[in-house]
């Protein structure tokens, strides 16, 4: 009887660091990772993963869904941050209707994200919702 061997791997390409200081910045970095094409077509989500610098270690295209909802699985969320070593994440999302207020599954998800996050000593930075031309942002919203 042989146990299969696990292996797993990363590899960040960038050689040009990119540091997030602050909700603006981070939405034209989403803006710039989506397919503007999809946009307002259809739900997608996206995880940012960041070392303790706030660096971007990459991103991660989540899920896609439908017109109003996607499904988002928490466990991805965080088996990709401790395969990066990421010290923290931030969740992106759109709402293809161009309204870029939280709807209250998009409340509860966050918070559920949260508690997953403080177990693994992960934290939060921010849950951002993108439109097209404007979005809205959890930790400027001091909803974190």
């Amino acid at each position: 009887m042989k146990a299969s061997e696990i292996k797993v791997s990363y590899t960040n390409k960038n050689e040009k660091k990119i540091k997030l200081e602050n909700s603006e910045q981070l939405y034209h970095l989403a803006l710039s990772i989506w397919n503007k094409n999809t946009l307002e077509l259809q739900e997608e989500v996206k995880v940012l993963y960041l070392n303790q610098a706030n660096i971007v270690l990459g991103y991660y295209s989540l899920a896609k869904g439908g017109i109003s909802a996607c499904y988002v699985d928490i466990r991805l969320i965080l088996s990709t941050a401790l395969k990066t070593n990421a010290s923290a994440i931030i969740v992106v999302h759109n709402h293809p209707s161009g309204n870029n207020k939280p709807s209250l599954k998009d409340k509860e998800l966050t918070k559920k994200i949260k508690q997953a996050c403080s177990l693994l000593e992960l934290v939060l930075l921010d849950h951002i919702i993108i439109a097209k031309e404007h979005y809205y942002s959890f930790a400027d919203q001091g909803n974190l």
